[in-house]
């Protein structure tokens, strides 16, 4: 059994990382989240990309466990904003992690856009490292288009989710079951593109 880190202590963000991997269908991986790694010191996320941002996570799960790690960093782009929040969706009122405040600062900021420019996406970008070097490191970028709303709807998943309407829906990403969104949305994306890697990393006999 290969040990795989998420690196992540959103409780949300970790289940819906692990359901999706398990429905890719890989055996063989023992996935443990940062809540299970004691005296874990977390580095500042202050690059100026999604790919960087996973990147300093996931390198720094590995090389303080040794473990391969799995991180994930995402965010809303609203087009009206040229793609902000972006990088800062987690802290855009100023305190990390406020879902209800970021949301609502960024209705305000966008209330006098016209419904035809509300156009915005959710972006996930995914970094597993393995082993040293660019050899050992592999990023990938899924993005889930739709637009945003003027009010929250849905007390589903997390984040801006109440207020996103995906492409093609009539329910917002809150709206939707875990197992929908888990099939359609930009971490999905991203991952499905780190199931070859993934299934290689699980094929590993344990050192």
């Amino acid at each position: 059994m290969t040990r795989l880190l998420l690196a992540s202590r959103n409780a949300k963000k970790l289940r819906e990382l692990r359901q999706v991997v398990a429905d890719a269908g890989i055996i063989g991986l023992e996935i443990v989240g940062l809540d299970e790694v004691p005296h874990f010191a977390e580095l500042p996320e202050d690059a100026p990309t999604f790919e960087g941002n996973a990147l300093i996570k996931a390198r720094q799960g590995y090389e303080q466990t040794g473990l391969p790690c799995l991180a994930d960093d995402s965010g809303i782009c609203v087009d009206a904003l040229n793609g902000m929040p972006g990088v800062l969706s987690a802290r855009w009122s100023g305190v990390h992690g406020d879902d209800p405040a970021n949301t609502a600062l960024l209705l305000a900021q966008t209330s006098d856009v016209p419904d035809q420019r509300r156009g915005a996406e959710f972006v996930s970008a995914c970094a597993l490292v393995h082993g040293a070097g660019a050899a050992g490191e592999t990023t990938v970028r899924g993005t889930w288009r739709g637009s945003l709303l003027r009010e929250s709807h849905g007390d589903g998943g997390f984040g801006y989710d109440p207020v996103f309407l995906p492409e093609g829906s009539e329910r917002t990403a809150a709206e939707l079951t875990p197992e929908e969104k888990n099939a359609v949305s930009h971490r999905a994306r991203a991952l499905a593109q780190l199931v070859e890697p993934l299934r290689e990393l699980a094929a590993r006999v344990p050192e």
